[in-house]
C-alpha cells in the first residue's frame, strides 16, 4: 500500500507529466487515505478537468475532488453570445446528425447542454466538445438519453466487450441489467481499470444509468 505522501509525490509527478495540461504551476495537492484533493487554479476550464484525469490515472487513488477554479486571461475573456456560437458550431461538427437535438446555454462563460441523445457516447462526445472552447468557464451536462433500441440484452453485450478489453479483467466483474439500468459489482486493480470498465458498460445501446459499485483493491 503506498502512503499518502507518495500518493501526492506520484500525482504532482503525473500532473507534470500530461502532455494535454499546459499549466499546472498554480494546482495544489493533499492527499488524506487515497482521497486527493485538488485545489488551487488554472488558466482553462481544459486543464482543470485534465488536471483530475491525471490524478485518477496514479496507483493508489481511491477517489478525487476537484476543488480548482478556473481563472481565464483577460485575454480569452469573451460574451456568451461568442461562446454560445462557437459552442454550436463545434456541435454540428462532433455530432454532425444528432447536434440538432442538442440545446446549448452560457452564462458568465458556464455552457449548460440540454437535450436528448439516443447514445451515451453522444452525451459525453458533447461534453468533451464544447469544454475546448475558447472563454468556457464550466460545463453542465444535462442531457437526456433516451435510446431506440430494446435493452434486452444489455447484460450479455457488456460482459462481451469486458472480455474484448484488455485493459479490464472481465472475471472480476459482474454484471446486472434491470431494465435499461445496469449495475456493476466486484473488484479492479486501479482506479483507472475501474473507469474503464465503466466507460465500457456506457458504450453499450440503451444504457440510461450505470451504478458502479465496484470496488478498488490493488
Amino acid at each position: 500500500m503506498k502512503s499518502d505522501s507518495e500518493i501526492e509525490r506520484d500525482v504532482r509527478e503525473e500532473l507534470k507529466w500530461d502532455p494535454h495540461l499546459v499549466d499546472a504551476e498554480d494546482i495544489a495537492i493533499s492527499v488524506k487515505n487515497g482521497v486527493v484533493t485538488l485545489a488551487g487554479f488554472t488558466h482553462s476550464y481544459a486543464d482543470r478537468i485534465e488536471a483530475e484525469l491525471a490524478a485518477k490515472r496514479v496507483a493508489g487513488v481511491h477517489a478525487v475532488a476537484n476543488d480548482i477554479e478556473v481563472r481565464l486571461p483577460a485575454i480569452d475573456q469573451r460574451p456568451d453570445p461568442d461562446i454560445a456560437r462557437e459552442a454550436v458550431a463545434t456541435l454540428k461538427s462532433e455530432l454532425p446528425i444528432s447536434h440538432d437535438r442538442i440545446k446549448v446555454i452560457v452564462k458568465a462563460g458556464w455552457i449548460t447542454l440540454e437535450g436528448t441523445a439516443e447514445w451515451q457516447y453522444q452525451k459525453t462526445s458533447a461534453e468533451t466538445a464544447v469544454r475546448k472552447v475558447k472563454g468556457v468557464k464550466g460545463v453542465t451536462n444535462v442531457i437526456t438519453v433516451k435510446p431506440k433500441v430494446e435493452p434486452s440484452e444489455l447484460k450479455r453485450k457488456i460482459q462481451d466487450a469486458f472480455k474484448r478489453n484488455a485493459e479490464v479483467d472481465a472475471d472480476r466483474i459482474t454484471v446486472e441489467a434491470n431494465g435499461s439500468v445496469v449495475t456493476l459489482k466486484g473488484t479492479v486493480r486501479s482506479w483507472i481499470e475501474r473507469e474503464e470498465a465503466e466507460r465500457v458498460a456506457w458504450s453499450a445501446p440503451g444504457i440510461t444509468k450505470v451504478e458502479d459499485r465496484i470496488v478498488v483493491s490493488p
